[in-house]
């Protein structure tokens, strides 16, 4: 081996704990970011769908007479 391939393996070898932790961390900032970013896309689909769904909803109202009922409850508050 040459000297300077040597004093590179010597630096790697001191310095390997440091590299190492670098990689670590490296990594697990790398998957919380990822993760993070599909959540979003996921959240945003999900908004979206659940808007396009709401706004395209037809409200159908349905009007009853309830008059006689009214009547027949307030008959037994009188008693």
């Amino acid at each position: 081996m040459s000297q300077a391939k040597v004093e590179k393996y010597k630096q790697e070898k001191a310095n390997r704990k440091k590299i190492m932790r670098r990689q670590k961390i490296s990594k697990y900032l790398s998957r919380v970011c990822g993760c993070v970013v599909a959540l979003a896309i996921v959240g945003w689909i999900g908004y979206s769908i659940h808007t396009y769904y709401e706004d395209n909803r037809t409200y159908e109202t349905i009007y009853c007479d309830i008059s006689s009922l009214t009547d027949y409850v307030d008959g037994l508050d009188a008693e």
